[in-house]
């Protein structure tokens, strides 16, 4: 058993997960980065690099989530290389802005295979290992639209209800090996994937969250700094912040 525990975190590339893995080695956590592109998570893991205390060790792992069989070869380097698994975040999202009737099949199928079968495809292979730690989390992030969807983002919005639901059944099925189990539904998150969709005419960086408001949050509830009831959605918005 390593002095350390170690989380692995999707959309580590950039935005919410960037900062998520930045908090987590803060946190003294080994941090697992996960996503599509190389060269986005090598710099989050020079990021981690130059923390002024020495952070435990990082792993770039570059996995298409959208994959089975990825998702599986994930965890089992994780457990491989780094003996033990503690924390799942599942971070990485996608969303265009798009109706119930123009939005093609395609792009139907992306947002439900990044935003919900990715969360499932790593809650199972993790299952294990997680159900194995003595002190086990899912973090999944969720999406005030799953509540209330801004127009444009229902079918996004419908898909994180389904991450909702998720964390519900990993918080239930886990209780009696005590693993816990979270979802995170922020608003607006400045993120390059935010200003893929809205330009700051239409949805000001005022009135959105910075990706480190969200990573503190994440980190607060992993480490059980923040009190909450396994399987809740705690939702984050800039209001919230400022109350």
């Amino acid at each position: 058993m390593n002095d350390y525990s170690v989380a692995i975190v999707t959309g580590a590339g950039s935005g919410i997960g960037r900062a998520t893995a930045i908090a987590m080695a803060r946190e003294g956590y080994a941090a697992v980065l996960a996503g599509r592109t190389e060269s986005k998570l090598n710099e989050t893991a020079e990021q981690i690099g130059r923390l002024p205390d020495n952070a435990p060790p990082t792993l770039v792992c570059p996995t298409d989530i959208t994959d089975e069989s990825a998702c599986d070869r994930l965890v089992k380097t994780t457990l491989d290389r780094m003996g033990q698994l503690d924390a799942l975040l599942n971070v990485a999202g996608y969303a265009e802005l798009s109706t119930m009737a123009s939005t093609a099949t395609a792009t139907w199928r992306q947002t439900l295979a990044v935003n919900v079968d990715a969360v499932f495809f790593l809650t199972r292979a993790a299952w294990s290992a997680l159900t194995q730690s003595p002190s086990s989390i899912v973090v999944n992030i969720s999406s005030v639209a799953a509540m209330d969807p801004f127009p444009g983002l229902g079918l996004y919005g419908a898909a994180k209800a389904a991450v909702n639901q998720l964390t519900l059944t990993t918080a239930r099925e886990g209780a009696k090996a005590g693993l816990r189990a979270v979802a995170i539904a922020p608003g607006a998150v400045e993120t390059p994937m935010l200003r893929a969709l809205f330009d700051e005419k239409s949805l000001p960086a005022s009135a959105t969250l910075n990706p480190a408001q969200v990573a503190e949050l994440i980190a607060e509830c992993v480490t059980g700094r923040r009190p909450f009831q396994s399987g809740q959605v705690m939702t984050i918005t800039p209001d919230s912040m400022e109350s």
